[in-house]
Protein backbone atom coordinates (compact mmCIF):
# COMPACT_ATOMS: atom_id res chain seq x y z
CA UNK A 1 0.00 0.00 0.00
CA UNK A 2 1.38 3.75 -0.74
CA UNK A 3 2.06 6.14 1.41
CA UNK A 4 -0.79 8.22 0.29
CA UNK A 5 -3.10 5.32 0.48
CA UNK A 6 -1.83 5.01 4.45
CA UNK A 7 -2.86 8.29 5.18
CA UNK A 8 -5.85 8.22 3.27
CA UNK A 9 -6.97 5.42 5.54
CA UNK A 10 -5.36 7.25 8.55
CA UNK A 11 -7.48 10.16 7.75
CA UNK A 12 -10.60 7.93 8.01
CA UNK A 13 -11.03 8.26 3.74
CA UNK A 14 -9.66 4.53 3.08
CA UNK A 15 -10.27 3.80 -0.69
CA UNK A 16 -13.27 0.98 -0.29
CA UNK A 17 -14.48 -1.07 -3.30
CA UNK A 18 -17.67 -3.09 -2.90
CA UNK A 19 -18.68 -5.80 -4.89
CA UNK A 20 -22.06 -7.50 -5.61
CA UNK A 21 -25.73 -6.98 -6.30
CA UNK A 22 -29.08 -6.24 -4.93
CA UNK A 23 -30.41 -5.55 -1.69
CA UNK A 24 -26.82 -6.95 -0.34
CA UNK A 25 -24.47 -4.93 -2.04
CA UNK A 26 -26.73 -1.92 -0.62
CA UNK A 27 -26.42 -3.04 2.53
CA UNK A 28 -22.47 -2.67 2.67
CA UNK A 29 -22.41 0.43 0.86
CA UNK A 30 -25.37 2.14 3.57
CA UNK A 31 -22.36 1.07 6.22
CA UNK A 32 -19.26 1.71 4.04
CA UNK A 33 -20.37 5.23 3.81
CA UNK A 34 -20.53 6.13 7.52
CA UNK A 35 -16.49 6.06 7.33
CA UNK A 36 -15.35 6.68 3.86
CA UNK A 37 -17.06 8.70 0.82
CA UNK A 38 -14.20 6.80 -1.11
CA UNK A 39 -16.64 4.14 -2.14
CA UNK A 40 -16.74 2.62 -5.61
CA UNK A 41 -19.51 0.12 -6.15
CA UNK A 42 -18.75 -2.48 -8.54
CA UNK A 43 -22.48 -4.20 -9.40
CA UNK A 44 -23.50 -7.18 -11.04
CA UNK A 45 -25.37 -6.79 -14.58
CA UNK A 46 -26.68 -10.57 -14.79
CA UNK A 47 -30.39 -10.21 -13.87
CA UNK A 48 -32.88 -11.06 -16.00
CA UNK A 49 -36.02 -10.80 -14.30
CA UNK A 50 -38.41 -8.37 -12.99
CA UNK A 51 -38.59 -4.75 -14.29
CA UNK A 52 -34.97 -4.89 -15.11
CA UNK A 53 -35.45 -8.16 -17.09
CA UNK A 54 -37.88 -6.26 -19.07
CA UNK A 55 -36.68 -3.01 -19.74
CA UNK A 56 -32.76 -5.17 -20.78
CA UNK A 57 -35.07 -7.02 -23.31
CA UNK A 58 -36.85 -3.71 -24.78
CA UNK A 59 -34.23 -1.42 -24.62
CA UNK A 60 -30.63 -3.34 -25.00
CA UNK A 61 -29.25 -2.14 -22.40
CA UNK A 62 -27.80 -3.42 -19.09
CA UNK A 63 -30.37 -3.68 -16.26
CA UNK A 64 -30.89 -0.73 -13.93
CA UNK A 65 -32.13 -2.90 -10.83
CA UNK A 66 -28.90 -3.23 -9.05
CA UNK A 67 -27.60 -0.40 -9.83
CA UNK A 68 -30.89 1.84 -8.60
CA UNK A 69 -30.97 0.43 -5.66
CA UNK A 70 -27.26 1.11 -5.16
CA UNK A 71 -27.74 4.80 -6.37
CA UNK A 72 -30.63 5.03 -3.29
CA UNK A 73 -28.22 3.61 -0.30
CA UNK A 74 -25.30 5.99 -1.76
CA UNK A 75 -27.87 9.04 -2.10
CA UNK A 76 -27.55 12.31 0.27
CA UNK A 77 -29.75 10.97 3.24
CA UNK A 78 -33.37 11.98 3.21
CA UNK A 79 -32.91 12.55 -0.79
CA UNK A 80 -36.60 13.46 -1.71
CA UNK A 81 -35.94 12.28 -5.10
CA UNK A 82 -33.96 8.67 -3.70
CA UNK A 83 -37.38 8.20 -2.07
CA UNK A 84 -39.10 8.52 -5.76
CA UNK A 85 -36.50 6.10 -7.41
CA UNK A 86 -38.30 3.55 -4.63
CA UNK A 87 -41.66 4.27 -6.00
CA UNK A 88 -43.58 1.72 -7.86
CA UNK A 89 -46.09 1.77 -10.75
CA UNK A 90 -48.57 -0.71 -10.10
CA UNK A 91 -51.24 -0.47 -13.14
CA UNK A 92 -51.27 -1.10 -16.92
CA UNK A 93 -48.22 -1.00 -18.75
CA UNK A 94 -45.92 0.57 -16.55
CA UNK A 95 -46.95 -2.19 -13.87
CA UNK A 96 -44.22 -3.56 -11.76
CA UNK A 97 -41.67 -1.16 -12.92
CA UNK A 98 -39.58 1.55 -10.29
CA UNK A 99 -39.57 4.64 -10.96
CA UNK A 100 -35.88 4.94 -10.74
CA UNK A 101 -35.40 1.85 -13.28
CA UNK A 102 -37.15 4.28 -15.70
CA UNK A 103 -35.08 6.74 -14.97
CA UNK A 104 -31.98 4.93 -15.15
CA UNK A 105 -33.20 3.06 -18.70
CA UNK A 106 -33.97 6.56 -20.15
CA UNK A 107 -30.57 7.65 -19.14
CA UNK A 108 -28.35 4.38 -20.50
CA UNK A 109 -30.53 4.43 -23.67
CA UNK A 110 -29.41 8.07 -24.58
CA UNK A 111 -26.00 7.59 -23.85
CA UNK A 112 -23.26 6.17 -25.59
CA UNK A 113 -21.77 4.38 -22.51
CA UNK A 114 -23.78 3.09 -19.69
CA UNK A 115 -21.09 4.01 -17.22
CA UNK A 116 -21.65 8.12 -18.36
CA UNK A 117 -25.36 7.36 -17.30
CA UNK A 118 -24.81 6.00 -14.30
CA UNK A 119 -22.41 8.89 -13.51
CA UNK A 120 -24.88 11.34 -14.12
CA UNK A 121 -27.57 9.44 -11.97
CA UNK A 122 -25.17 9.53 -9.07
CA UNK A 123 -24.48 13.67 -9.61
CA UNK A 124 -29.02 14.21 -9.86
CA UNK A 125 -29.10 12.25 -6.12
CA UNK A 126 -25.95 13.65 -4.31
CA UNK A 127 -24.05 10.61 -4.73
CA UNK A 128 -20.64 10.83 -3.11
CA UNK A 129 -18.43 7.73 -4.40
CA UNK A 130 -19.24 6.28 -7.79
CA UNK A 131 -21.41 3.36 -8.85
CA UNK A 132 -19.97 1.00 -11.51
CA UNK A 133 -21.38 -2.43 -13.79
CA UNK A 134 -19.15 -5.41 -13.49
CA UNK A 135 -19.20 -5.10 -17.26
CA UNK A 136 -21.42 -2.72 -19.93
CA UNK A 137 -21.83 -5.83 -22.20
CA UNK A 138 -24.70 -8.19 -21.95
CA UNK A 139 -24.22 -11.44 -20.02
CA UNK A 140 -26.02 -14.54 -19.33
CA UNK A 141 -25.09 -16.32 -15.77
CA UNK A 142 -24.76 -19.92 -16.30
CA UNK A 143 -24.35 -22.52 -13.40
CA UNK A 144 -22.96 -25.90 -13.37
CA UNK A 145 -25.57 -28.39 -11.21
CA UNK A 146 -26.31 -31.41 -10.14
CA UNK A 147 -28.97 -31.06 -12.33
CA UNK A 148 -27.01 -29.79 -14.94
CA UNK A 149 -26.40 -26.57 -16.53
CA UNK A 150 -29.02 -23.59 -15.88
CA UNK A 151 -28.63 -20.51 -17.76
CA UNK A 152 -29.92 -17.15 -16.06
CA UNK A 153 -30.02 -15.65 -12.88
CA UNK A 154 -33.52 -15.85 -12.05
CA UNK A 155 -33.36 -19.62 -13.56
CA UNK A 156 -29.74 -20.22 -11.33
CA UNK A 157 -31.45 -18.44 -8.25
CA UNK A 158 -34.44 -21.36 -8.25
CA UNK A 159 -31.54 -24.06 -8.19
CA UNK A 160 -29.79 -25.86 -5.22
CA UNK A 161 -26.25 -28.18 -5.48
CA UNK A 162 -24.54 -25.43 -7.22
CA UNK A 163 -21.36 -26.46 -8.33
CA UNK A 164 -19.47 -23.44 -10.19
CA UNK A 165 -21.23 -20.36 -12.05
CA UNK A 166 -19.99 -18.20 -15.42
CA UNK A 167 -20.59 -15.61 -17.86
CA UNK A 168 -21.65 -15.91 -21.79
CA UNK A 169 -19.84 -14.43 -23.28
CA UNK A 170 -17.10 -15.66 -21.09
CA UNK A 171 -14.59 -12.81 -21.59
CA UNK A 172 -16.71 -9.80 -20.95
CA UNK A 173 -14.26 -6.49 -20.08
CA UNK A 174 -14.93 -4.71 -17.34
CA UNK A 175 -14.77 -0.94 -17.38
CA UNK A 176 -11.42 0.50 -17.21
CA UNK A 177 -12.30 2.46 -14.26
CA UNK A 178 -13.34 -0.33 -12.11
CA UNK A 179 -9.69 -2.00 -12.52
CA UNK A 180 -8.22 1.03 -11.43
CA UNK A 181 -10.40 1.48 -7.98
CA UNK A 182 -10.03 -2.53 -7.46
CA UNK A 183 -5.57 -1.98 -8.09
CA UNK A 184 -6.04 1.43 -5.70
CA UNK A 185 -8.37 0.46 -3.20
CA UNK A 186 -7.37 0.07 0.71
CA UNK A 187 -9.87 -2.40 1.15
CA UNK A 188 -12.42 -4.60 -0.97
CA UNK A 189 -15.62 -5.77 0.53
CA UNK A 190 -17.00 -9.01 -1.33
CA UNK A 191 -21.04 -9.10 -0.42
CA UNK A 192 -23.83 -10.18 1.76
CA UNK A 193 -26.12 -11.18 -1.06
CA UNK A 194 -27.10 -14.12 -3.11
CA UNK A 195 -23.46 -15.91 -3.25
CA UNK A 196 -23.79 -17.30 -6.73
CA UNK A 197 -26.40 -14.66 -8.86
CA UNK A 198 -24.78 -11.57 -7.27
CA UNK A 199 -21.03 -11.69 -5.70
CA UNK A 200 -19.84 -14.47 -8.06
CA UNK A 201 -21.66 -12.99 -10.96
CA UNK A 202 -19.71 -10.01 -10.57
CA UNK A 203 -16.41 -11.46 -9.70
CA UNK A 204 -17.10 -13.60 -12.99
CA UNK A 205 -16.06 -10.78 -15.17
CA UNK A 206 -12.11 -12.12 -15.67
CA UNK A 207 -10.52 -8.73 -15.12
CA UNK A 208 -12.61 -8.01 -11.78
CA UNK A 209 -11.34 -11.63 -10.45
CA UNK A 210 -7.76 -10.64 -11.49
CA UNK A 211 -7.89 -7.22 -10.19
CA UNK A 212 -8.72 -8.56 -7.21
CA UNK A 213 -5.85 -11.23 -6.56
CA UNK A 214 -3.90 -8.17 -7.84
CA UNK A 215 -5.04 -5.80 -5.74
CA UNK A 216 -2.52 -5.28 -1.99
CA UNK A 217 -6.03 -3.88 -0.30
CA UNK A 218 -7.65 -6.26 2.13
CA UNK A 219 -10.40 -8.43 0.90
CA UNK A 220 -13.01 -8.84 2.93
CA UNK A 221 -16.27 -11.75 2.77
CA UNK A 222 -19.41 -10.43 4.48
CA UNK A 223 -21.52 -13.71 4.71
CA UNK A 224 -24.90 -13.83 4.16
CA UNK A 225 -26.70 -14.05 8.10
CA UNK A 226 -28.66 -17.07 7.18
CA UNK A 227 -29.11 -19.93 3.82
CA UNK A 228 -30.84 -18.22 0.85
CA UNK A 229 -33.13 -21.56 0.19
CA UNK A 230 -32.54 -22.88 -2.58
CA UNK A 231 -29.20 -21.41 -4.03
CA UNK A 232 -26.86 -21.93 -0.62
CA UNK A 233 -29.23 -24.37 1.30
CA UNK A 234 -27.46 -26.09 4.14
CA UNK A 235 -24.12 -23.69 3.18
CA UNK A 236 -22.56 -22.73 6.35
CA UNK A 237 -19.66 -19.47 6.77
CA UNK A 238 -17.10 -22.34 5.77
CA UNK A 239 -19.03 -23.43 2.25
CA UNK A 240 -19.68 -19.52 1.29
CA UNK A 241 -15.52 -19.33 1.60
CA UNK A 242 -14.55 -22.49 -0.18
CA UNK A 243 -17.14 -21.33 -2.60
CA UNK A 244 -15.08 -18.00 -3.60
CA UNK A 245 -11.99 -19.90 -3.36
CA UNK A 246 -13.31 -22.67 -5.94
CA UNK A 247 -14.06 -19.73 -8.46
CA UNK A 248 -10.15 -18.22 -7.90
CA UNK A 249 -10.82 -15.34 -5.32
CA UNK A 250 -8.22 -14.98 -2.22
CA UNK A 251 -9.99 -13.45 0.69
CA UNK A 252 -8.22 -12.29 3.51
CA UNK A 253 -11.17 -12.31 6.25
CA UNK A 254 -14.40 -13.04 7.07
CA UNK A 255 -17.02 -11.31 8.89
CA UNK A 256 -20.01 -13.11 9.76
CA UNK A 257 -22.75 -13.48 12.47
CA UNK A 258 -23.21 -17.37 13.41
CA UNK A 259 -26.46 -16.63 15.00
CA UNK A 260 -28.63 -18.21 12.32
CA UNK A 261 -25.58 -19.29 10.20
CA UNK A 262 -23.26 -21.96 11.60
CA UNK A 263 -19.38 -21.24 10.73
CA UNK A 264 -18.49 -24.08 9.82
CA UNK A 265 -14.67 -24.75 9.08
CA UNK A 266 -13.70 -21.73 6.96
CA UNK A 267 -9.78 -21.84 6.09
CA UNK A 268 -9.39 -17.77 6.62
CA UNK A 269 -9.39 -15.74 9.53
CA UNK A 270 -13.00 -14.53 10.78
CA UNK A 271 -14.36 -12.61 12.46
CA UNK A 272 -17.90 -13.71 14.18
CA UNK A 273 -19.87 -11.12 15.82
CA UNK A 274 -23.46 -9.69 15.46
CA UNK A 275 -24.13 -8.12 12.70
CA UNK A 276 -27.92 -8.46 12.06
CA UNK A 277 -30.43 -5.31 12.80
CA UNK A 278 -32.92 -6.28 15.28
CA UNK A 279 -35.40 -8.40 13.46
CA UNK A 280 -32.29 -10.51 12.44
CA UNK A 281 -33.45 -10.10 8.88
CA UNK A 282 -30.99 -7.52 7.30
CA UNK A 283 -27.29 -5.98 8.18
CA UNK A 284 -27.32 -3.31 10.49
CA UNK A 285 -25.48 -0.13 8.83
CA UNK A 286 -24.33 0.81 11.83
CA UNK A 287 -22.73 -2.49 13.30
CA UNK A 288 -21.39 -3.48 10.01
CA UNK A 289 -19.38 -0.21 9.78
CA UNK A 290 -17.85 -0.32 13.05
CA UNK A 291 -16.68 -3.92 12.17
CA UNK A 292 -15.29 -2.90 8.35
CA UNK A 293 -13.93 0.58 9.66
CA UNK A 294 -11.99 -1.33 12.12
CA UNK A 295 -10.56 -3.66 9.53
CA UNK A 296 -8.43 -0.64 8.11
CA UNK A 297 -6.69 -0.22 11.56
Amino acid sequence: MSDEHRQGAKNGQARVVAIGGGHGLAATLRAVRRYTDQVTAVVSVADDGGSSGRLRQLLHIIPPGDLRKCLVAMAEPDSPLAAAFEYRFADEELAGHSLGNLILAGLMDGASDPTDAIDEACRLLGVRGRILPATIEPVVLKADADCGQVAGQVAVMATDNIRSVSLVPSDPKAPPPVIVALEEADQIILGPGSLFTSVLAAIAVPGIKEAINRSSATTVYVSNLRPQIPETEAFDVGMHIDALTAHGVAVDVALCDTTALPLGNPRIPVIDTLLARPNGLAHDPVKLASTLSGLLG
